[in-house]
């Protein structure tokens, strides 16, 4: 049985640690080394449960993903646009918990004053793109050569959608 709720401090271990899992494959963030839980505590305290949440979905009482809304530029022009992040363990990855939690935030978004939702995605994270073209992401932007990992340089894509 698959349970969503909001994030808890006592989460953030299991949270940065299927981020840490994710570094590794250079598919789903810039980030070239482990975080350490001491500096996400900032970032976890920054979401509000009522604007800019900090999701957990859980099987079987475990955590095995989050989704999380970021406010988008830091101006306040831009209140009504969100971005979304999704993680999700190795371990439950091709079990529709990806579209469970995109499905959720954009019908949460009218709720959380959330207009427009923007992804920002790797041009070579097939996967995350073929996921958010299916709820109706468009490409917004294509920022080429962006990112360099292992020496090798990589893109990003933009997508959005308006609610």
């Amino acid at each position: 049985m698959i349970c969503l709720r909001n994030a808890e401090v006592s989460d953030l271990s299991t949270i940065v640690a299927i981020y840490n899992d994710t570094i590794s494959s250079r598919m789903v963030t810039g980030d070239l080394q482990p975080v350490s839980v001491d500096s996400r505590k900032q970032w976890f305290y920054s979401h509000d449960p009522l604007v800019r949440p900090l999701w957990v979905v859980e099987s079987e009482s475990t955590v095995v993903g989050w989704l999380g809304f970021q406010s988008f530029y830091g101006r306040a022009a831009y209140q009504f646009t969100a971005e979304v992040s999704i993680y999700i363990t190795n371990s439950h990855h091709r079990q529709g918990l990806g579209q469970f939690l995109l499905g959720k935030a954009i019908c949460q978004s009218p709720s959380l004053g959330i207009k427009t939702l923007l992804g920002f995605i790797f041009a070579h994270n097939h996967p995350s793109l073929q996921l958010f073209q299916k709820f109706g992401f468009e490409r917004w932007g294509y920022l080429p050569g962006v990112a360099e990992m292992d020496g090798m340089e990589r893109d990003l894509v933009i997508v959005g959608l308006r609610i």
